[in-house]
């Protein structure tokens, strides 16, 4: 009965530890239709600056876009950053060498949104040829009998 009790007590505990951690995470705002640049700042709330890129945005693709573009801009200017953050609709969003992320929380799973290409473009994975070894060489073409606009 003791051990029971002990157990009991150990396992609520453990359950207490583990949801407090939860609700510590870092979370993006959640402004409707805007999209961030997210910077390390050890001043800024959470330790992060957010630097609005675009208002009235459609949808989380469209703050994509914008990013990579800013991202592309910079690397064109001489900068170095590879990898940016940003922030869209209370989600976060990692770009990289692989593609493109979103996560609810900053150190939480990441989803796996659009892949590059071969020659560093962006696609949604399923459209992307690989060789044998798994590396990107094309994005599909179209299938032949697909139907074509007048």
């Amino acid at each position: 009965m003791r051990a029971t009790f002990l157990g009991a007590a150990a396992l609520t505990a453990l359950a207490t530890l583990v949801l407090s951690a939860c609700t510590n995470a870092v979370k993006p705002p959640f402004d409707e239709g805007v999209c961030y640049y997210v910077v390390p700042d050890p001043e800024g709330e959470d330790g992060l600056r957010y630097n609005v890129v675009g208002r009235d945005l459609p949808q989380l693709e469209t703050c994509f876009a914008e990013l990579e573009k800013m991202r592309v801009g910079f690397l064109r200017l001489g900068g170095n950053r590879r990898e940016i953050m940003g922030a869209y609709n209370g989600q976060f969003i990692f770009i990289d060498a692989t593609g493109i992320s979103v996560s609810r929380t900053l150190d939480g799973g990441r989803f796996f949104s659009m892949a590059r290409t071969g020659d560093g473009r962006l696609a949604v994975p399923g459209a992307i040829v690989r060789d044998e070894t798994g590396a990107p060489i094309a994005v599909a073409a179209p299938p032949d009998d697909a139907p074509t606009t007048p």
